[in-house]
């Protein structure tokens, strides 16, 4: 696959941000100046130092972010990721894709994302307790059940969010504090659902787009070949899924490269998730050959699935992508540049805010689970989450299919994707709570 670098800031995550409000708003001409900054600025940023005594005595500090976006449907909601690249332009940006995500979904949140920049992988679990207490602690009352509620994110999991609970319910004595964190283990108040969300969300969206007609002659998962980049969280549980249904797997991959499938057959999954847990890494799998995750990327697939980093499919590499549907399971994996690539070529997107909802969305169950000291069994979550995700995606294809071919006073076409569609679906219902709540005072 040819991978040239892309053009300048194309991968910041400033610049993807404010490039996809910006073809967005031009569909909204009548929003006052001053409205639109109060829709794409963040509400609140906060950058805390963390000291912390490392294992061998030494004191190590580590720098956390905690954005909230905006609080114009309820309380700030959005997760906590552990990575040496976390930044607070990054977190910005990721705070800014949940309100838009809330908003989509209809859940009474608002956006809001934090992380501490730091390497899992050089960190012992004593280590991450006390990077974990000592960040929520740092944090105070910026978080809070009513406030800001974090969840999971890349490199954090169930044991940093019952971490994040303990902090939180210490500091907060007598007081009902499970709904503070969502993405809990079940014995603490977590929701049953919530680790396979994200990735059951992006099936259910896949499958009711399909069933909506927005792939020509392919209306079910039945029989298609998917290609998964990530073998995490999402992208594992998207695959079984998937397969499940009758798709064919037929390429994985993880941070050291994939596998795809001899002879063009289905990749066997408990095979690569027992080869993963072997050795760490999907490459490798005997009777499968090793890929790049550039190559996977260039596969001919009925879908692509980028379940890993934002910012994967770019100006330099959007030309050797020979998916049908593309399937945003990351945050922002597709840069604005490559998103006009694509469309040029037919290719369309689900993208992120609407792909990657089922998350957030168990998430809001959870929290009311919590608030009510009551729990959903199994099938009614995953019976609410198809039925919200069939929803939005309805929403988004109706509204894409309604767009002008051409902007009304003669200037060049609009964005139409799919993904400006789901962004002003999402920002329409926002700046109509704007007017009907006022700016304060």
């Amino acid at each position: 696959m040819n991978n040239a670098q892309p053009n300048g800031d194309e991968l910041s995550p400033t610049h993807i941000i404010a490039e996809q409000f910006a073809r967005a708003k031009r569909h909204f001409d009548h929003l006052e100046p001053g409205l639109v900054d109060f829709l794409r600025l963040p509400q609140r940023t906060i950058t805390v130092n963390v000291p912390v005594e490392m294992d061998d005595g030494r004191v190590a500090n580590f720098v956390g972010y905690r954005v909230l976006h905006s609080d114009l449907l309820g309380p700030g909601k959005g997760g906590i990721r552990y990575h040496p690249e976390v930044s607070l332009a990054e977190v910005t940006a990721l705070a800014a894709l949940m309100t838009w995500k809330c908003s989509l979904v209809r859940i009474p949140f608002g956006g809001a994302k934090g992380g501490v920049t730091c390497d899992v992988k050089h960190l012992s679990r004593r280590e991450l307790r006390r990077i974990t207490r000592r960040f929520i602690a740092s944090l105070g009352e910026n978080i809070g059940p009513y406030t800001d509620i974090p969840a999971p994110d890349m490199y954090t999991n169930a044991q940093t969010m019952a971490w994040v609970y303990d902090t939180y319910d210490n500091m907060h004595p007598g007081e009902n504090n499970l709904p503070v964190v969502t993405g809990k283990p079940l014995e603490l108040g977590g929701s049953e659902g919530r680790d396979e969300a994200t990735g059951r969300g992006a099936v259910f969206a896949l499958e009711r787009a399909l069933a909506l007609g927005i792939m020509p002659g392919r209306e079910d998962i039945g029989g298609a070949r998917v290609a998964i980049q990530g073998f995490g969280e999402v992208g594992r549980v998207a695959a079984r899924l998937l397969a499940e249904r009758g798709a064919h797997i037929i390429a994985v991959s993880d941070s050291r490269g994939g596998v795809l499938a001899e002879n063009g057959d289905s990749l066997d999954l408990d095979a690569v998730a027992a080869h993963k847990a072997a050795n760490g890494t999907v490459v490798g799998l005997p009777g499968s050959r090793s890929i790049t995750n550039d190559d996977l990327l260039a596969l001919p697939c009925d879908v692509l699935i980028p379940a890993a980093l934002g910012g994967q499919i770019h100006s330099g590499n959007a030309e050797g992508v020979q998916a049908r549907l593309i399937v945003e399971g990351a945050n922002r994996p597709i840069t604005p540049e490559a998103d006009d690539i694509l469309t040029a070529r037919g290719i369309r997107v689900l993208p992120d805010i609407l792909a990657n909802a089922g998350g957030v969305t168990v998430s809001y169950y959870e929290w009311v689970q919590n608030i009510e000291h009551h729990s959903w069994p199994l099938e009614e979550i995953n019976g609410r989450l198809r039925s919200r995700i069939n929803a939005a995606t309805d929403r988004v294809v109706t509204r894409w299919r309604a767009f002008p071919t051409d902007h009304p006073d003669g200037s060049p076409a609009m964005c139409t994707d799919l993904r400006t569609a789901a962004l002003v679906e999402a920002l329409e219902r926002l700046a109509l709570v704007v007017e009907q709540r006022g700016i304060w005072p």
